[in-house]
Order: structure tokens, then C-alpha cells, then sequence
């Protein structure tokens, strides 16, 4: 049995193509029904875990999924009676420390924490808190003036985010550019936790006064629990993914890392438009009473970050079929290469040697855990007469065209 899109050789029994993920029942190449991190998902759905953490999604989803929401659930108990502060420092850190625990159970820092945490999370959050102090400082709080300024609009609604993700995209440009970290879902990840630590700083320094207010007793529970939500589970995630799409890009499709392209130029425009949306709705929603205001400012960043995850759900898997494709034609084989007896982290059936997706349930292998120790692939071993291919650590960017679409990956490292 043979792949009708590949030519693979198949099992008789099984459901996907093991080198290009084509689903054989259905013969639908794009899989739209079908998620390849997690295929039980179809890839227009909002499900939030496998779209910000692919690479744990297949094993334990439901422990992330707590944790978010043991965290929020407690910062917003402490926001009903009043703890301002521990509701504030709660809701700040929930997510990137959620998503640093991540980290290290899918061992993306490849056993370099110290370096890449730096660059990755303490890196943004340190430049994040200066310049938005710094702005503070020129820009009058909304209270103090009767209603919306043109000049403060620009600075807060278009001035503030551009510069923002200038920041946020130093730390994942760097990490992207090293031959260990080139692969299109570390450079999505790592743009996911500098754009939560550049949210995280920036609630904290925004909210500083109320940070050391202490126990507020006459404090409008209604409101504060709207804010919570906003600043400690929206807003994070809406940076983190804007700030991913953009580092994802700058990773690109097939080994090494495409750089400064005219797609790493899109994405990071899409970045900076989602955030000046966010910024200058909430900077006008700001002069509406109270609750009324936060409610609507929240309301506005769900919208953006639903259509946000749909746009990563959608690079992410169009960027996992593509690189199969090329890694099948460049006769990469990662999973089994050694001999050993491989097995898929979502359905536990065994792999076959080379596989890029799960017979069984389809699964694409890219998203396996980065075993300890281990950077680059192993790949097969290869005669005399067949051409050794370029490797990723070049020193500079890779250009390439992608043959299906424009949203591309770099999917160098098959760990």
C-alpha cells in the first residue's frame, strides 16, 4: 500500500501517511478537520493549550490547563475581597510561569535554562518595565484630562505597541538564529514568552499604585474582577501570540532560519496592527465608566486574541505539513534512526522508523518532547553516491519560496 500524495509506503492499516500526514480515509491533504498537533481538533477551533504549547499537547494538556486556571481562579478571589495586590501579582505571573514550567517539561531550552530564560522572559521583562515607566512619565493617566487626546491616542494606540514589539522580538531573533533553536515551533514559543513577559511587566508597572495599596474594602469587586481577567489572562496571551506569529516567521520553512523576509515583515506587521487595535480600544473604552470600560476593553481583547489563535492554529499546521513534505524529499529520518522503537506521545502506537506523523491517529512527530542532551536530529545514514545536505548551522539567514502558501516554518530540528 502505497500514499497516493507521496508514494510512501504505507501499513494496511493505517489511517495517516507516516511521511506527509495525509489523512487516507478522507484523501483531504489539508486536513482542515484534523489539527496536526492534535488531530482530534479540527485547525479553525479556539482550543488554547495545543496552540500555545504544541509540543506538550500530546501528553498532559489537562495539567497546563489547570494550573492556568487554578491561578486565575485565585487571583480572582483575592480581587472579590478586596487583596488588590496578591489579585494584581497572581494574575501577572500565572501565565509565564505556567508557560516557563512548559519549558521545562518539553525541554525547549535544551539544557541551556539560565541563557535561554534570560533571553527569552527576563530580557523582555526588564526592558518592558523601563519603557513603559518611561512613557508613563510623558503621557497624562485619563483621569486627569476630559476626554481622549489625539496626541496621547498616537503615543499609546500606535507609538507604544510598535516599540513594544521591537522589544519583545529581540530576545526570540536571537534565540532563533542559533542552529539548536531554528525550528518554526521554537521560534513560535519563544515569541509566545517574551510577548507574556512584556505584558506581565508592563500590568505591574501600570498598576504599581495599586500594587502597594494593600486591602482595598470599599474597592468595586465587579470591576477588579474584569481587570484581573483582562491583565492576567488576555492581554498576556494576546502579546504572546502576536509576538509569535512574527518570531515564527522569522524561523521559516526547512533547515535554517529565513530571517529578516518579506513574510517575517508581515507577521510582524500583523503583531503590531492586533496590539494598536488592542491599545487605542482600550485607551478610548478607558474614559467610560468603571466597569462598564474594563468590561468592554475585555470583551475587545478576547475578539482580537480568538482571531489571533485561529491565525497561529492555522501557520502552525499548514508549517508541519510543508515540512514533512520537504523533509520526506530530502530523506530525513529522525524518529527510529537508530533502530529503537518509537512511539507516538499521544496515542502511545509504535512509529515507524522516519515517520513524520502517527499512522494511527496523525499526529505530527515534530511536536515530540526534546529529549535531554540531544540538539540536532540524527538523520539516516546515507551512501556514498547521495549528496550531503546543506546543514542549518549556517551563519546566516536561509532564503527559500514556499511551494503551498504563505504561512511557512522552519522545521530544522525533527527532536
Amino acid at each position: 500500500m502505497t500514499c497516493p500524495r507521496c508514494t510512501a509506503g504505507l501499513p494496511a492499516v493505517a489511517h495517516f501517511c507516516q511521511a506527509c500526514g495525509l489523512d487516507l480515509r478522507s484523501g483531504d491533504g489539508s486536513r482542515r478537520r484534523s489539527f496536526a498537533v492534535k488531530p482530534d481538533e479540527p485547525v479553525t477551533s479556539f482550543a488554547l493549550i495545543s496552540t500555545i504549547m504544541p509540543r506538550g499537547a500530546g501528553q498532559h494538556p489537562q495539567t497546563y490547563r489547570i494550573a492556568l486556571t487554578i491561578g486565575l481562579v485565585v487571583a480572582l478571589i483575592a480581587a472579590i475581597f478586596g487583596a488588590l495586590p496578591i489579585a494584581l501579582l497572581v494574575a501577572a505571573f500565572t501565565v509565564p510561569l505556567v508557560y516557563i514550567v512548559y519549558l521545562y517539561d518539553v525541554n525547549l531550552w535544551d539544557d541551556q535554562p539560565v541563557k535561554v530564560t534570560a533571553a527569552a522572559f527576563a530580557l523582555t521583562g526588564l526592558l518592558a518595565a523601563l519603557f513603559t515607566w518611561g512613557w508613563l512619565q510623558v503621557v497624562p493617566p485619563a483621569g486627569l484630562v476630559g476626554g481622549p487626546q489625539p496626541v496621547t491616542l498616537l503615543i499609546v494606540g500606535v507609538a507604544v505597541p510598535i516599540v513594544a514589539h521591537v522589544l519583545i522580538q529581540l530576545g526570540p531573533v536571537y534565540l532563533a538564529s542559533r542552529p539548536r533553536f531554528d525550528d518554526l515551533m521554537d521560534g513560535l514559543t519563544f515569541g509566545i514568552v517574551s510577548g507574556v513577559a512584556y505584558s506581565t511587566f508592563d500590568t505591574l508597572v501600570r498598576h504599581g499604585a495599586a500594587l502597594f495599596g494593600g486591602f482595598v474594602a470599599d474597592s468595586d469587586p465587579g470591576t477588579w474582577v474584569a481587570l484581573v481577567f483582562l491583565e492576567g489572562m488576555v492581554k498576556p496571551l494576546l502579546y504572546g501570540t502576536a509576538a509569535g506569529i512574527a518570531a515564527a516567521e522569522f524561523s521559516g520553512l526547512g533547515r535554517g532560519y529565513d530571517g529578516f523576509t518579506g513574510r517575517y515583515a508581515r507577521g510582524l506587521a500583523e503583531a503590531i496592527f492586533a496590539t494598536i487595535v488592542y491599545q487605542s480600544g482600550a485607551y478610548l473604552l478607558s474614559y467610560l465608566p468603571g466597569f462598564q470600560g474594563v468590561a468592554l476593553t475585555l470583551l475587545l481583547g478576547l475578539a482580537i486574541l480568538a482571531v489571533l489563535i485561529l491565525r497561529v492554529r492555522v501557520v502552525l499546521h499548514t508549517a508541519l505539513i510543508e515540512a514533512a513534505l520537504e523533509s520526506a524529499a530530502r530523506g530525513d529520518a529522525a524518529i527510529g534512526a537508530d533502530g529503537s522503537l518509537a512511539f507516538c506521545t499521544s496515542c502511545e502506537m509504535p512509529l515507524l522508523a522516519g515517520a513524520a506523523f502517527c499512522n494511527a491517529c496523525g499526529t505530527a512527530q515534530r511536536t515530540r518532547p526534546r529529549p535531554s542532551g540531544v540538539g540536532r536530529p540524527v538523520e539516516a545514514p546515507r551512501t556514498a553516491a547521495e549528496p550531503v545536505p546543506v546543514t542549518s548551522g549556517s551563519p546566516g539567514p536561509v532564503t527559500r519560496e514556499n511551494p503551498i502558501g504563505p504561512a511557512t516554518t522552519n522545521e530544522g530540528d525533527q527532536s
